[in-house]
């Protein structure tokens, strides 16, 4: 059972590292750089900031992932997906694809690309709508965090 405490410590120190991240970034960064305290380039501010964190944070989503399914396993935790009192097994699981969707998919493919581009033109308008995203993510992540923190020690809304 030890292998299970190594994971799960894992698993939390990775949510701490990606989430704290995205928190940081969506409060303090976001509108430093709305604001112009970075500089007047804010692309270029962004771009700097995003480009030292996409590694971290797409490191740390792969080991969450990883720590998660593996505990899944182990404790063959698989039929509480079948179950309405474990809604944050779910909220996990999704949150985890949104960010894997985000920075391995969408974010390299499409998003750097055309956010840059609106950026250039209606760098107001563009800052705003990223601002906005990261706070419904970060909204969305500190919701399913305090569910399974919650529903991890027997509480449940059900």
């Amino acid at each position: 059972m030890n292998d299970v405490i190594l994971a799960r410590a894992i698993h939390v120190l990775g949510v701490v590292i990606w989430i704290g991240g995205v928190a940081f970034v969506t409060l303090i960064i976001l509108p430093a750089i709305r604001r112009r305290e970075l500089g007047d380039d804010q692309l270029g501010a962004f771009q700097s900031v995003e480009h030292r964190f996409v590694r971290y944070a797409r490191s740390t989503v792969l080991v969450v992932g990883l720590t998660g399914f593996y505990m899944c396993w182990r404790l063959d935790l698989w039929d509480r997906f079948h179950q309405a009192s474990f809604w944050w097994m779910h909220a996990m699981v999704g949150v985890w694809l949104t960010f894997m969707l985000l920075l391995f998919a969408l974010e390299p493919l499409i998003l750097h690309r055309r956010f840059a581009e609106l950026a250039r033109r209606k760098p107001e308008y563009a800052f705003t709508i990223l601002h906005r995203a990261h706070l419904i993510l970060l909204a969305l992540s500190a919701a399913t965090i305090l569910g399974a923190v919650a529903g991890s020690q027997g509480w449940s809304i059900f």
